[in-house]
């Protein structure tokens, strides 16, 4: 058996700093998405942290469109992002970058109503065969494939048909 690393150490994301705050709050959850970090507050994701090339390097504040005008006129640096409008950005290039990262974590913290959009629940998938009676009709495919079916179906195979 393979003896485990020894003295490896784990990459710290540039952005820590930010969430750090909120890891006291016993509703926050960070996730990893799309090579950043997510960060919920009571089940919202409220900010997205992403250290990569720009225009990918900054904090995306999670919001509807709706809040859009009264965030950008609180704080002028903010911008739709240039990928993903429906939130807004702060480019880690801005001058006033910390600054204005710190106060958006202050009103994720404080549940600001403009932040934080509810994240679409994730369905569970259940798989059958593709030769199933309920999928093809009784005859078998020469290769066998799946196609998903969503669990919350609580009908057999044979009620479907």
């Amino acid at each position: 058996m393979r003896e485990p690393p020894t003295g490896k150490t784990r990459k710290v994301h540039p952005y820590q700093w930010l969430w750090e705050p909120l890891e006291t709050d016993p509703t926050f959850l960070l996730r990893p998405m799309f090579g950043g970090r997510a960060a919920y507050l009571d089940g919202k994701l409220m900010l997205y942290f992403s250290a990569k090339e720009e225009p990918w390097r900054g904090v995306l504040v999670c919001t509807d469109r709706e809040h859009h005008a009264s965030l950008l006129a609180e704080f002028s640096v903010l911008a739709p992002h240039p990928i993903l409008p429906k939130w807004l950005y702060i480019s880690e290039s801005s001058d006033s970058f910390e600054r204005v990262a710190e106060r958006m974590v202050a009103l994720a913290r404080r549940r600001d109503p403009r932040l934080g959009v509810n994240s679409r629940p994730t369905i569970p998938i259940t798989w059958i065969p593709i030769s199933s009676p309920a999928v093809s009709g009784g005859a078998d495919p020469p290769r066998p494939r799946r196609v998903p079916i969503p669990s919350a179906r609580t009908s057999t195979a044979q009620e479907r048909v």
